[in-house]
């Protein structure tokens, strides 16, 4: 048998393979907004946007986000079938093909609209304010953030997903008794019907405010005990004791400005030194826009996940406080780094660079350190 403290050649594997997938689809992304800049494509996709648009700049607008998100999704479509390949070969997915290529179509439809709402918004802000237009668009933006992160249970998840209120009340009122623990008021406990889609199991506190609810894979419900995942819970209610949330904005509030002043720094001598676009206002300078966005992100993403990491050790050990004893903590673990193929012992690369979360054996390590220093019962 497997001890959990490693992983079996099949977790491995897994990761592996999406550790590639995903660079993969990173690479194919950068060399689509290289080649546009480097062949001067971004201003011939420009011109037909404007011709079919009649000249109407929004209109034109839209039509050339739809065409950039055609071109993306058209290359990436043979790397995102390969994904949902690979959850099928390692039974993780239970979904169809047929509802796949409905939430692939869900999935570009709501990135067009969103995307189109934000940088009709972005480029209506130069027209009005060429000096001080990054400064306005830094402000806009941060509140769709908080708006999205706001409206997205109520509204986005239920597109790909069905939610439905639990009906466990026994376990309903002791997850709503952990929240208030925590100190934050739960507007609902809900059933998340992931099995329909995947064997993996999952569980978060989402929303803000108003929207603030405890959502539940059915996975979960069906396959663990209510201590353990009153222990799942409580480490998700640690990242609202210790104002995670809150604190996430505010980083990503510095990181936005930077990357607003960056683009504004990159628009200013592409305009005014090499003359690459006509003005700050012409669209066919959105995909250099994309690039310094996906370069700054790159550079960034290990902080970022050690920054993520670091909230996650703060919230594991909120969990420790919170529950009556840290087994079911470590079971829970343990059995779901099992059930979604996760890697207990990745590399020290791999996880500084890919991993938003501490790795499994280090959380259990810790759980079981915890529990050392505890007086006895």
């Amino acid at each position: 048998m497997q001890p959990v403290s490693t992983d079996s050649p099949e977790a491995r594997r897994y990761n592996r393979i999406k550790r590639w997938l995903g660079i993969a689809d990173f690479l194919v992304g950068l060399a689509l907004l290289c080649v546009l800049l480097a062949t001067g494509w971004n201003g011939t996709l420009r011109d037909y946007a404007l011709g079919a648009a009649y000249r109407n700049y929004s209109f034109a607008l839209f039509l050339y986000i739809l065409m950039l998100m055609l071109l993306g999704k058209l290359l990436g479509l043979g790397l995102d079938f390969y994904g949902f390949r690979l959850e099928h070969r390692f039974n993780l997915s239970n979904q169809k093909l047929r509802s796949w290529i409905w939430d692939e179509a869900k999935g570009f439809l709501l990135g067009l609209v969103l995307g189109s709402i934000a940088l009709e918004l972005l480029y209506f802000i130069i027209r009005q304010s060429q000096q001080y237009w990054w400064l306005v668009a830094w402000a806009v933006f941060l509140g769709l953030f908080v708006l999205v992160a706001q409206l997205a249970p109520v509204i986005l998840f239920p597109i790909f997903y069905k939610f439905e209120p639990l009906q466990d009340e026994e376990l309903k009122s002791r997850l709503v008794a952990l929240g208030e623990r925590a100190g934050t008021r739960v507007r609902g406990v809900y059933k998340w019907n992931l099995s329909e889609k995947s064997k993996k199991a999952n569980a978060a506190l989402t929303g803000l405010g108003n929207t603030r609810r405890i959502i539940l894979a059915d996975t979960l419900l069906d396959q663990y005990s209510p201590d353990e995942i009153e222990a799942v819970l409580a480490h998700e209610l640690g990242h609202h004791a210790h104002k995670h949330i809150l604190k996430s904005i505010g980083v990503q509030a510095g990181i936005t400005f930077v990357g607003f002043w960056a683009a504004n720094w990159v628009l200013h001598y592409a305009v005014e030194r090499t003359h690459t676009f006509e003005s700050f206002s012409d669209f066919a300078n959105l995909p250099l826009l994309i690039l310094i966005s996906t370069v700054l992100s790159f550079l960034l993403l290990p902080a970022m996940n050690g920054y993520s990491r670091y909230n996650e050790r703060q919230a594991d050990r909120y969990a420790f406080r919170s529950i009556p004893s840290v087994a079911p903590f470590i079971s829970s673990m343990n059995k779901l780094a099992e059930q979604n193929l996760s890697e207990r012992t990745p590399s020290r690369f791999v996880e500084w660079y890919f991993h938003s979360h501490p790795a499994v054996s280090k959380r259990v390590a810790a759980a079981e350190s915890w529990a050392k220093t505890q007086p006895a019962h």
